[in-house]
């Protein structure tokens, strides 16, 4: 019989335009396995996990392009450090987001220990997803840190201590972090903010009402196993019904199977869902950039109208503190070069005012774009998660009502 539970999603964007080539086109990259190891002393020891990440050629065209293609293990922490990088240099892009670090939403089941070969198994398939998200985006797909990243073990991270990412990286979430209070802000990215919030805050009581329902259904499970071999136990001293007794402490085993199977199976779509809660955070991110541009703009046009009410002062011979204090004038020759260097400053302002519009202006349409291939990439997503979770409940309340008029016909058919 042909095994009906979902599998994990290898996400790409399905909705690229067909002149579009991302490297995904040319190879395959799966993250294959994982392996717990251990560093430090024997009394001393700290483990953690690594991910085998494999790639494959699929256009021998590429062979040059791609002249290095082998195995590579991964820590989590690197996964971290390459999102970290992708975020500074691509501010416009929503990236995709790492599986969660620990279990969120869970039941009681889920083990929240990292090493948990569940858990495990689950945070290789998020990061052979996030993976192949880049590997389909048709710009994060080539850079060349990130062909780097699936190529070069040790070399990566040479190349990642050396370049300044780690400084980059500070910085960039130290201005993300400043309190930004804008003049003017542009309603289209106000929308969209408003917009990730209500999406992260729906989606976050989606997953707490499914952990409550998972947990129920948990105890349930858990209670048919008890009913189960209570039956099996009686049939042994129910000499007329014993048969009966224990066909149906069978069929009772057999339903508590069928909802643990199925509440594994959930955790798989869960994991998707979960996945769309970090994006919001990532579409919170493009909108903190888009006010940061916005706010380095107002900054320069701030600052070339104060120069330009220093140089009126300066013109009226009235900018020291004597002639504040004492009504002085400036001489006409101290009056000449104030009045000279505040129009050098007033242009080289102006330009830095031409500089942030035109930085602001391409950050928007670069960002804009990427939110509307984010919404189809979204509402294709959702829909086939949300259908499977409908068609695996429907699957799981056939089988329960299926197994209970297994258990009515038995114990019916009692002499």
């Amino acid at each position: 019989m042909e095994d009906e539970s979902p599998k994990p999603k290898k996400h790409t964007d399905k909705n690229k335009h067909p002149k579009e080539d991302t490297i995904l086109n040319h190879l395959e990259i799966s993250v294959a396995e994982s392996e717990k190891r251990a560093n430090g002393t024997l009394n001393l020891r700290e483990f953690y996990t690594v991910y085998l990440i494999e790639t494959k050629l699929t256009d021998s065209e590429f062979q040059n392009k791609f002249p290095k293609l082998t195995t590579v293990w991964r820590r989590y922490t690197e996964f971290e450090q390459l999102r970290g990088y992708l975020e500074v240099t691509y501010p416009y892009i929503i990236l995709p987001p790492l599986p969660e670090k620990r279990v969120m939403f869970g039941w009681q089941k889920i083990s929240s220990d990292t090493f948990d070969p569940n858990f495990v198994d689950r945070r290789r398939a998020g990061l052979e997803n996030f993976l192949l998200r880049i590997a389909s985006h048709t710009v994060l797909s080539w850079d060349k840190h990130f062909i780097e990243f699936l190529q070069h073990e040790d070399e990566w991270r040479e190349t990642y201590k050396s370049n300044g990412y780690l400084q980059l990286m500070e910085n960039k979430l130290k201005a993300l972090n400043l309190s930004m209070r804008l003049r003017n802000t542009d309603p289209r990215f106000e929308s969209i903010k408003d917009y990730s919030h209500i999406f992260q805050n729906n989606l976050n009581n989606l997953l707490k009402a499914r952990s409550r329902v998972a947990e129920k259904q948990y105890n349930v499970h858990k209670l048919h196993a008890n009913y189960g071999r209570v039956f099996s136990e009686w049939s042994a001293v129910e000499k007329d019904m014993g048969d009966a007794l224990q066909k149906t402490g069978h069929y009772l085993d057999s339903l508590a199977s069928s909802i643990d199977a199925g509440l594994e199976d959930e955790e798989l779509l869960v994991d998707q869902l979960k996945e769309y809660l970090f994006f919001a955070n990532s579409l919170q991110n493009v909108c903190k950039n888009y006010e940061y541009h916005q706010l380095q703009l107002e900054g320069a046009e701030d600052n070339v109208a104060n120069k330009n009410v220093e140089r009126n002062k300066a013109q009226q011979g009235k900018t020291s503190l004597m002639s504040r204090l004492f009504g002085a004038v400036d001489t006409d020759e101290v009056r000449e070069l104030k009045v000279n260097l505040l129009d050098q400053q007033i242009q080289e302002g102006a330009a830095a005012v031409n500089a942030s519009k035109t930085n602001l202006n391409e950050f928007s349409t670069k960002a804009l774009a990427d939110i509307e291939r984010f919404q189809r990439q979204k509402v294709f997503d959702l829909q086939e998660t949300l259908t499977s979770y409908a068609f695996l409940q429907l699957k799981t309340a056939k089988k329960g009502l299926q197994t209970w008029l297994q258990i009515r016909d038995c114990l019916q058919n009692v002499p």
